[in-house]
């Protein structure tokens, strides 16, 4: 890589760290540090929460998907749309509401509110577990990224790298840092990709005419999916703006219910269509610049489909510019990363150890947030099957608090003893069914036989209770 590229992304790096440079001193108290002191605007929400949710698997993962069945790929963020908007719906104004009157900092704490200490400290372990997986996981993704990109870079040395600056400006500024630089990437990331990356690849691949030649009829139609994909990718990631610690921060960051109603509505339109169709769009350039011989060294038999974008945008950007749309895949990555670290900090100081109201709550934050990075460093070294762990976090995390949050949600009279039993075996049921990697009826994915389990569980117990107390 050219001495200009390395240069600009460098200075993209120790700017994040900056910008937690830049909080240190304005953090006083764990609201400050957890909630953004509870002030910040829709835009700052919005693109944060955006930021965060297409992050480095998603952004490269929708490479991946036009790289493989082009527009059809969209569909992924669609169902990201259709969670950030029902969720803005029936769960911010009861959230924000609660949240300002009783001074939440974590997801687990609304649960608290609504059944009792064991379904919250249940749900704060199965969250800080979840979010440590995925803040090991993101820095792993960014660290392979930039050992495949930069020539004699190590991946040990990438990760001390992205691990590094991702941990530093996360403790040292906290989510109004976090917040802060995901507007920041997002806007890197957006611009990148839209202005420098989606038309220097269209000129490079030779435009619409041998997009046509080139690639089948069904990558130009939104119709290349079958419905169990689509129910699958609805029923995987629409739950997870329910209970996303993530998310939750932000909605308590927000000034009040309707700037963070507001954040959520920007957050959705950004995923789709934006990010959405940018992304597969991108991929299918890929494909067609695979195809027509136009990525020296690599073949259909080779080509890992979502490294095809990484290595389309390497092969056609001139030296300055690759610089700017490679720092907008990292800025993807750490942003999701810096989110996840916070999500697990919260859950441990809030939820496990119950420090946030005493003197040193601030200081305890950060060395929370400092040893979680730290460990989240050393599994991202040590361990090679992080995106699996990840993913089987995800998945219990999915199927075993969705139930009772609707029921918080949605019920008058919500049964703690049914959530505790539901939440476990939700889980369970899904850990089990990856595991032992058991063919499922129709092709669905074991999240919607773990939801299913979780809710019926709770039906049974609360109407038995019900049944017994009658």
């Amino acid at each position: 890589m050219h001495w200009i590229d390395l240069t600009i992304f460098c200075i993209y790096l120790l700017g994040m760290l900056g910008v937690g440079f830049f909080f240190l001193k304005k953090n006083k108290t764990t609201d400050d540090y957890y909630v953004g002191g509870r002030q910040m605007s829709s835009l700052h929400i919005g693109l944060s929460v955006v930021a965060t949710d297409v992050g480095g698997g998603f952004s490269i993962g929708l490479g991946g998907l036009g790289f493989i069945m082009g527009l059809s790929g969209s569909w992924l963020l669609f169902t990201g749309l259709i969670g950030a908007w029902l969720s803005s719906v029936f769960l911010i104004p009861k959230v924000s509401k609660l949240a300002r009157r009783k001074g939440f900092l974590s997801f687990p704490q609304f649960l608290a509110s609504v059944f009792d200490k064991r379904v919250a400290m249940l749900a704060g372990i199965i969250s800080a577990i979840g979010y440590l997986g995925f803040t090991s996981s993101q820095i792993l993704a960014g660290a392979k990224l930039a050992s495949s990109t930069f020539s004699g870079l190590s991946l040990t040395n990438a990760l001390l790298a992205m691990g590094v600056i991702a941990v530093g400006y996360t403790v040292l500024g906290g989510l109004k840092a976090v917040i802060y630089t995901d507007t920041i990437q997002w806007i890197i990331l957006i611009a990148g990709l839209l202005f420098i990356g989606l038309p220097v690849s269209y000129i490079s691949i030779g435009g619409m005419e041998v997009i046509r030649d080139t690639l089948c009829p069904e990558f130009l139609s939104l119709g290349n999916v079958s419905w169990q994909q689509i129910v699958n990718w609805m029923f995987t990631i629409v739950p997870i703006w329910f209970i996303g610690m993530t998310l939750y921060q932000r909605i308590y960051a927000a000034r009040d219910t309707k700037t963070a109603k507001r954040g959520w509505f920007i957050a959705g339109l950004f995923e789709y269509p934006v990010m959405a169709f940018l992304g597969v769009i991108l991929g299918m350039f890929a494909r067609v610049a695979l195809e027509n011989g136009l990525m020296p060294g690599y073949t259909a038999g080779n080509m890992d489909a979502e490294m095809g974008l990484p290595v389309l945008l390497k092969t056609v950007l001139p030296v300055g510019l690759l610089g700017i749309v490679l720092s907008a895949y990292f800025s993807a990555i750490m942003s999701t990363a810096d989110s996840c670290l916070m999500a697990s900090s919260g859950n441990i100081l809030t939820d496990l150890l119950k420090k946030h109201n005493t003197e040193k709550s601030l200081r305890y934050s950060q060395l929370i947030t400092l040893i979680i990075g730290i460990f989240a460093l050393f599994l991202a070294v040590k361990m090679e099957n992080v995106l699996e762990l990840m993913l089987l976090s995800y998945s219990f995390m999915v199927s075993g608090l969705i139930v009772p949050v609707l029921a918080a949600l949605f019920t008058q009279n919500a049964d703690a003893d049914a959530a505790l039993v539901s939440m476990i075996s939700g889980g369970l049921t899904t850990l089990v069914l990856k595991l032992i990697n058991v063919d499922l009826p129709f092709d669905l994915d074991a999240i919607l036989f773990g939801i299913a389990v979780s809710f019926l569980v709770y039906i049974v117990i609360s109407k038995y209770k019900e049944a017994r107390i009658a």
